[in-house]
C-alpha cells in the first residue's frame, strides 16, 4: 500500500496517532479534581512501567463499557507520550510519590489508536471519490493512517525519506525507524476489538486485522519495536482453535481477571471517600446495592460510570445506557438454546448459573451453546462472574440492582415473557394475597422456600424468609408497586412493605416470625401501629403475618377481614 501524503477532503489523520494531545479525558478529569468526583488510580502506571522492555511488555486490559478504560489508556498516554509536560498533570498524584516517577515521564513517542475514531475516518475516507491506492477497507485504512502520522514527524521522516518507504507496511516502516533512531514506541490501542464487534460477520477483514496486529507483536523484528504495548477494549483476544491469536499477550479480562482489578471500577475504600463530600447526598449502602456487585479476584468492584452519575445528580437509578449492547443481550436469550430464558429469569431473581468459558472463542458470532452466551454476557457486563477451583468453571450471577432493572425491562419486552412458569407463579401469588386465598400463597411460598437459589441461604432464618416472598412478588409487583425492607413505621420499623403508586392496589405490610404465630405478627403491626403512617393515604391496607415451624418446615395460612380494612394472612405450624 502506498503512504503518500493525501486528504481525504475534510477528514484529516496528522497528529491523531503519533503523541496525540487533543480530548484526554484523564488530564481534563484531574483539571477538575477539585470540582467533580475524581479516583486517583496512578498508581497502575508503576505496574506499567516496571514492564518496560521486559520479556512480557505487551497486555492486553479488557473490561465492560463505562468502566474506565479509556480514561486509563488516556492516563498512559499523558504519562509516556513526548507530547505532554507530565509535571503539570501527575505532580500531586500519587504516582509522583513514586521513587521512579521521573524516570519514564514523557520520554517516548507513544502510538495511540482509537479504533472508533480511526472507524469514523474511514467511513469518511469511503464516501470520497479520491481515494488512496491500497487501501481499500479498515485495517489498510489503520495500517495507512499510523504510517502517514509517523511521517508527519520531521525527526521520522527523514529516515522514512532514506529507506524510500512509500509502499512499505507499518512493520517495515516501525523497524527503519527503530533501527536508524535506535528508539522504541509505546503503543496503546482502545477498543481493540471493534473489528469484531462492529464487523462480526466479517471474517476475512477480522483475520487480516489479527494477522496485521501479529506481525506487529508476534514477529521478532515487530517486538523489537516496541518498549510496551497495551491493548483495551470489552472482548478478549480473539481465539482461533482455542488458542489467543495474540498469545504474547497477558491478558486480564472478566473471565480471567488477573491481579488488575481495583484500576478498573470504583473500590469499597474510594467509595467510602467519595461518600465523604459533604455534597454527596446519596448513601454509601444505596451505592453498593445499586452499583457495586463485580467481584473480580476477590475485590468488590462498583461500576464507576453510574456512581458518578448517582452523585452527581442525587438519585441512585439505572444509568446504564446502550441500546447496541441491550440489543445483543436480547439476540443472545433468544438463542434457541434448552433453559437459557428460564436460567436468565433465575439469575434476576436472585440464582446463581454454573458454566464453562474453555470454548468460548472471544468473539459474538461463535456463540455454540449456553456457556458461551454467558461467557459473553460477563464480558459486556451484564452478569457478574465468580471464580470456582476449576479455571475454567464459573459462577455468573446479577451482579446490582442497576442491571437487574435493565435485565428485567428487556425480558419484559419478550413475547415469550407471559409464558414463563415463573411470571404466572408471580402473578398467582399477589392474586391470591388480594384474594385472601391462603392454600395457593403457602404453596408458593413453599415452593419458592425449596428452591435452590433459597438454599443458597440459612434455610432456617427470617432472611430466607424474606426473600421468598420478595422473590415470589418480584415480577407480579413491577408496574404498580414499590417495595421497602425495614421501613420506619409507627412505633417500629415492619419487616416488609410494598407500597402501591396509585391508590387503586391495596398496601401490604407483611412482618414476620420464627416458631412463633401469625396471630403474634399482626398483634405486633398493630401494637407498634406501623399502619398508621400510611392509613391517611391507603383505603385499603392488608396486614400479612407470616410465621414459620424450624420443626415441621410447613408453610400454612389462615386468613379472614377484619372490621378494619384489614386482611390477616396466617402461617403456622
Amino acid at each position: 500500500m502506498t503512504a503518500d501524503d493525501v486528504e481525504f477532503g475534510e477528514v484529516k489523520v496528522m497528529g491523531s496517532i503519533l503523541n496525540p494531545t487533543m480530548e484526554n479525558s484523564f488530564e481534563t478529569l484531574v483539571n477538575f479534581k477539585d470540582k467533580d468526583i475524581f479516583v486517583d488510580k496512578t498508581d497502575f502506571i508503576e505496574k506499567m512501567s516496571a514492564k518496560i522492555n521486559a520479556d512480557k511488555r505487551f497486555f492486553a486490559v479488557t473490561r465492560p463499557r463505562r468502566f474506565g478504560k479509556t480514561v486509563t489508556a488516556h492516563m498512559l498516554l499523558a504519562y509516556y507520550s513526548k507530547g505532554y509536560i507530565g509535571t503539570k498533570i501527575f505532580d500531586g498524584l500519587h504516582i509522583a510519590d513514586k521513587d521512579n516517577y521521573a524516570e519514564h515521564l514523557n520520554k517516548y513517542d507513544v502510538i495511540y489508536i482509537d479504533m472508533n475514531t480511526i472507524d469514523g475516518l474511514f467511513d469518511g475516507y469511503s464516501g470520497q471519490k479520491q481515494k488512496v491506492e491500497g487501501v481499500n477497507d479498515l485495517v489498510d485504512y489503520f495500517e495507512y493512517s499510523v504510517i502517514k502520522d509517523l511521517k508527519s514527524s520531521n525527526e521520522f521522516s527523514k529516515c522514512l525519506e532514506k529507506h524510500q518507504i512509500g509502499n512499505m507496511g507499518l512493520l517495515e516502516t516501525l523497524l527503519a525507524i527503530t533501527q536508524d533512531l535506535n528508539t522504541r514506541f509505546i503503543f496503546i490501542m482502545d477498543e481493540w476489538d471493534l473489528v469484531y464487534r462492529e464487523y462480526r460477520d466479517d471474517e476475512v477483514l477480522q483475520k487480516k486485522f489479527i494477522k496485521l496486529l501479529k506481525n506487529l507483536f508476534k514477529s521478532d523484528g515487530g517486538k523489537a519495536c516496541f518498549a510496551l504495548a497495551y491493548l483495551t477494549g470489552i472482548l478478549p483476544i480473539k481465539k482461533y482453535n482455542s488458542q489467543s491469536a495474540l498469545n504474547g499477550f497477558d491478558e486480564y479480562n472478566m473471565l480471567s481477571p488477573g491481579d488488575y482489578a481495583p484500576y478498573f471500577g470504583f473500590t469499597e475504600d474510594e467509595v467510602a471517600n467519595i461518600v465523604k463530600s459533604p455534597n454527596c447526598k446519596v448513601s454509601h449502602h444505596d451505592l453498593k446495592s445499586w452499583y457495586e456487585g463485580y467481584k473480580i479476584k476477590g475485590v468488590d468492584i462498583y461500576n464507576p460510570n453510574s456512581v458518578c452519575k448517582a452523585v452527581t445528580r442525587n438519585e441512585c437509578i439505572s444509568y446504564w445506557s446502550g441500546t447496541s449492547s441491550n440489543e445483543e443481550f436480547v439476540r443472545l436469550i433468544n438463542m434457541d438454546f434448552d433453559g437459557i430464558k428460564e436460567d436468565i429469569i433465575n439469575l434476576i431473581e436472585g440464582d446463581e448459573v454454573t458454566f464453562s468459558c474453555a470454548n468460548f472463542q472471544n468473539d459474538m458470532v461463535t456463540i455454540k451453546d449456553k456457556n458461551d452466551v454467558f461467557s459473553l454476557l460477563v464480558c459486556l457486563g451484564y452478569l457478574g462472574c465468580a471464580e470456582t477451583k476449576n479455571q475454567y468453571r464459573k459462577v455468573a450471577y446479577v451482579p446490582n440492582a442497576e442491571i437487574k432493572a435493565v435485565l428485567m425491562d428487556i425480558v419484559r419486552e419478550q413475547n415469550w415473557y407471559e409464558r414463563m412458569e415463573t411470571i404466572r407463579r408471580s402473578e398467582n401469588l399477589l392474586k391470591a394475597i388480594k384474594e385472601l386465598d391462603g392454600t395457593t400463597v403457602a404453596t408458593i411460598i413453599q415452593d419458592i422456600h425449596n428452591s435452590p437459589a433459597v438454599a443458597l441461604l440459612d434455610y432456617n432464618d427470617e432472611e430466607s424468609l424474606t426473600y421468598c416472598v420478595m422473590t415470589g412478588l418480584l415480577w407480579s409487583t413491577l408496574d404498580d408497586y414499590s417495595y421497602h425492607r425495614e421501613d420506619q413505621a409507627g412505633k417500629g420499623r415492619v419487616d416488609l412493605v410494598y407500597e402501591p403508586i396509585t391508590r387503586r392496589q391495596p398496601l401490604i405490610l407483611i412482618e414476620f416470625k420464627y416458631d412463633d404465630s401469625a396471630e403474634e405478627a399482626i398483634k405486633q403491626i398493630k401494637t407498634k401501629e406501623y399502619f398508621k403512617r400510611y392509613i391517611k393515604q391507603y383505603r385499603n391496607i392488608i396486614l400479612v403475618g407470616i410465621n414459620y415451624s424450624t420443626e415441621t418446615k410447613d408453610h400454612q395460612y389462615e386468613g379472614s377481614p377484619n372490621r378494619d380494612p384489614f386482611f390477616i394472612f396466617r402461617n403456622f405450624k
